[in-house]
């Protein structure tokens, strides 16, 4: 059986507006089950892609100073 998971999760979230999307993304993290993190690892791909070179610094920056706080 040959499973896209990005295509599928892109495919289940794509009609969400963004309430929709803020609820799939803190329920996941609230839950903290290893399963959501293909799918959160799909939708931050999809915000990678689709950001300028001046916001992906600014998340690099965030996600380093998060992870010396961890």
């Amino acid at each position: 059986m040959d499973i896209n998971i990005r295509r599928a999760v892109i495919h289940n979230v794509s009609e969400n507006n963004q309430e929709q999307l803020r609820d799939t993304i803190v329920d996941a993290m609230q839950k903290g089950e290893e399963k959501y993190l293909p799918g959160l690892g799909v939708l931050f791909e999809v915000i990678w892609e689709h950001s300028d070179e001046q916001e992906k610094v600014h998340m690099l920056g965030t996600l380093e100073s998060g992870l010396k706080q961890e």
